[in-house]
């Protein structure tokens, strides 16, 4: 008797997308998950599963640690203005709880009077 997992269906979205093409399977996406979304493929070389998307925090750790940049963060439409936001001067993207945020804005607030 084989032991198997399905994806579970019933999650809100589909949280992650990743690219076939250039994902190489090194499942480090998987280990650094704090949620436990994904498992790794049985097949060698290929993208994990997203088994429990209705469990992703959408913290971005996956997509900081691919090396390839193979994932893509599908966050929901409620929450993309408050934890991605994109430098207008370099058109980096920074999220909530990344490595390497942005400094701190030490410009002070204009006086509108």
């Amino acid at each position: 008797m084989g032991v198997y997992s399905i994806p579970n269906q019933s999650g809100p979205c589909r949280v992650l997308a990743f690219d076939a093409e250039t994902c190489i399977g090194c499942n480090r996406c998987v280990n650094v998950c704090p949620s436990d979304v994904m498992i790794p493929n049985p097949e060698k070389g290929k993208e994990p599963i997203v088994l429990y998307a209705e469990e992703c925090w959408f913290c971005g750790g996956c997509v900081q640690e691919c090396p390839i940049r193979a994932i893509t963060l599908v966050t929901p439409a409620k929450q993309r203005l408050s934890t991605v936001w994109i430098d207008k001067k370099t058109g980096a993207e920074y999220r909530i709880g990344m490595k390497d945020p942005l400094p701190p804005n030490t410009t002070p607030p204009a006086d509108n009077r």
